[in-house]
C-alpha cells in the first residue's frame, strides 16, 4: 500500500490565543509521520474558521502563504460546530484518502493519530479516538456526561462511549457521511450509523493550551438535547406514557372520590383541586412543547437549506485572486524600499 495522504481537520471558533501552537504542533506531528513514511508527504491541515470575530482567519490564511501545507476553509457566517466540522470533512475528502478530525484547543492528544494511521492501514475505515478517564473534568460535568452517553443508551441511540469528534475517517467512510442530508447534524450518532469496520484508541485528555473553551453548560445542554431529539422518539412515547398514567390514575381517583360521595363523606378541598389543575396543566405544556420541539426539526428539514456556505476555501481553490493582491502590493513596497 502506498502512503495515505492525510488531511487533518481543525474547525476553529474565535481560537486566536491558542492557534499560533496548534499550527506549530499539528505541522511537527505531520512531518514526524511524513519521516517515518506513514503518510504521504501531499498531506495537508485543514483549518475551518466558522465565522470568528477575532482574528483567527487572519492567521489561518498568513500562515497558509508561508506553508504549504497549511490550507484555510473559511465560512460565510457562524453556522456551529457540528456544521463546520462537517464542511471540512466534505472540502478534504476528494483529495484525501482519509481525514481526522480534532479540536483547535488541542485537549485531544494529537500523539495517538499515528495510532490512528496503524489501524487505517490495518483496514478500519473509522478510528475512533476515546477518552480513557474524565479525572480532569470538573464532579459536575464529569456526572453530567456520563449522564448524557447513558441516557443516550437507554434511548437507542448508539454512541460510542467518551468519545467527542476526535476520529479518523476514510475517504469510503466520508463518501457515506455525504449520503446524509439531515439539516439537525449530530455527527457522534451518525457516524456510527455507517458501519464498516472500526477500532478505538484510548488517550488521556490534556489541559486547554489557551483561550477559553467554546462550549459552556448552555451549548452542552443544547447540544445533548438536540442529539436525544435528532435521534429519538422515546422522549414523545415517555410523555404518552405519563399521560396514560395520569388517565388511569384519574379514573382510579374518580370512582374513589365518587364512592365517597354517595357514602356522605367528601368535603370541598380547594388545595387538591389546585394542585390537580397544576399538574394536568404541566404534563399539557411540556407534552405541547416536545411535541413542538420535534415539529421544529421537521420544519427545518423540509426547508432544506445549506449547512453552510464556503467564503473562501484555500484547499480545493487555491488562494482567491482579490486576497493576493494586497499581500503582493506590500510585498513590492518592500522590494522598492530595499533598492
Amino acid at each position: 500500500m502506498t502512503e495515505p495522504v492525510l488531511t487533518i481537520v481543525v474547525p476553529c471558533y474565535n481560537e486566536e490565543e491558542v492557534l499560533p501552537e496548534t499550527m506549530s504542533a499539528l505541522q511537527r506531528l505531520l512531518k514526524e509521520l511524513m519521516d517515518e513514511a506513514l503518510i504521504s508527504q501531499q498531506s495537508k491541515l485543514l483549518f475551518v474558521d466558522d465565522g470568528s470575530k477575532d482574528g483567527t482567519w487572519e492567521l489561518i490564511y498568513k500562515e497558509g502563504l508561508q506553508n504549504s501545507m497549511v490550507k484555510g476553509l473559511k465560512l460565510s457566517r457562524n453556522v456551529g460546530h457540528q456544521n463546520a466540522l462537517l464542511a471540512g470533512l466534505i472540502s478534504a475528502k476528494d483529495l484525501s484518502d482519509c481525514v481526522v478530525s480534532i479540536d483547535a484547543d488541542l485537549q485531544d492528544d494529537i500523539s495517538v493519530i499515528r495510532e490512528f494511521i496503524l489501524k487505517y492501514y490495518e483496514g478500519c475505515d473509522i478510528v475512533y479516538g476515546v477518552r480513557k478517564s474524565r479525572e480532569t473534568d470538573s464532579f459536575f460535568k464529569r456526572s453530567t456526561a456520563q449522564g448524557f452517553y447513558k441516557m443516550m443508551k437507554r434511548l437507542g441511540v448508539d454512541l460510542v462511549y467518551n468519545h467527542a469528534d476526535f476520529r479518523l475517517m476514510s475517504k469510503r467512510a466520508l463518501n457515506e457521511l455525504q449520503r446524509f442530508k439531515e439539516v439537525n447534524l449530530f455527527l457522534r450518532g451518525i457516524v456510527p450509523l455507517i458501519g464498516f469496520k472500526t477500532d478505538i484508541v484510548y488517550y488521556d485528555r490534556l489541559e486547554r493550551k489557551a483561550g477559553e473553551t467554546k462550549y459552556p453548560l448552555k451549548k452542552m445542554l443544547a447540544f445533548a438535547f438536540d442529539g436525544i431529539t435528532s435521534f429519538s422518539v422515546s422522549p414523545i412515547r415517555f410523555v404518552l406514557l405519563i399521560g396514560f398514567i395520569s388517565f388511569l390514575m384519574s379514573l382510579m381517583f374518580g370512582s374513589y372520590f365518587l364512592t365517597l360521595k354517595f357514602l356522605g363523606h367528601t368535603q370541598t378541598g380547594w388545595t387538591s383541586l389546585i394542585t390537580s389543575i397544576w399538574l394536568i396543566g404541566g404534563l399539557q405544556l411540556i407534552a405541547i412543547g416536545l411535541i413542538g420541539e420535534y415539529i421544529g426539526k421537521i420544519y427545518k428539514e423540509t426547508k432544506q437549506r445549506p449547512k453552510y456556505i464556503v467564503d473562501i476555501d484555500t484547499f480545493n481553490l487555491g488562494v482567491p485572486r482579490r486576497l493576493l493582491d494586497p499581500v503582493e502590493e506590500d510585498l513590492g513596497r518592500i522590494s522598492e524600499s530595499n533598492q
